[in-house]
């Protein structure tokens, strides 16, 4: 099966003029290499944690669809239900202009009663202020922890932030995330 989509990907390559033929070649060549190697983890990854890498690629896949920081949709065999999304505004991104190349962006995150956000990293350090309600969050390598009105956590740039929600039923919460980001306000999440 898996030699019937390459020959399949191959004999799409012959239908492009030959000065288009090398660069789609050459992507070709890349998104085998990464198929290949994606395979490779595939088959050394124990039986229970394949699932668990079926839904990691299909969050990283379909995340450009969602607002940052929202929740990936459940699991059908699950049971669960949905987690509420989280939603984000960018307040302001300003040039660091003693920092050639760098940004201060602001963002405000709306966490309904029970939003969750997903594993993910930032590419630069962010430090999250809690204007409402209870953020319980967690880091690789630290426990999780609630963080209430005024209190902050710092993320240092490429943490994994493991997860953020608002364990409330019935209040939402609010934290402002200040980030040092690249020059044009980007990007801020990456995924794990």
């Amino acid at each position: 099966m898996i030699r019937e989509k390459f020959s399949t990907a191959a004999g799409a390559l012959k239908r492009f003029p030959a000065a288009a033929q090398t660069r789609h070649q050459k992507v070709a060549t890349v998104m085998a290499a990464a198929s290949l190697a994606f395979m490779a983890s595939w088959v050394a990854t124990p039986h229970h944690n394949k699932q668990a890498a079926v839904n990691w690629l299909a969050d990283l896949c379909t995340s450009a669809a969602r607002p940052m920081f929202s929740s990936p949709p459940a699991d059908e065999n699950s049971g669960g239900t949905v987690r509420p999304a989280t939603s984000s505004r960018i307040l302001s991104c300003e040039p660091l202009p003693h920092v050639p190349g760098k940004s201060i962006t602001t963002q405000l995150v709306v966490f309904p009663p029970l939003a969750f956000s997903a594993a993910h990293r930032h590419p630069g350090s962010v430090t999250a202020v809690i204007l409402e309600g209870t953020i319980r969050s967690q880091l690789a390598g630290t426990p999780p922890a609630d963080y209430r009105v005024g209190e902050t956590f710092f993320e240092p740039p490429g943490t994994l932030h493991l997860f953020a929600e608002n364990p409330d039923p019935t209040h939402p919460a609010k934290l402002l995330a200040t980030y040092v980001t690249d020059e044009n306000c980007g990007p801020l999440v990456l995924p794990p």
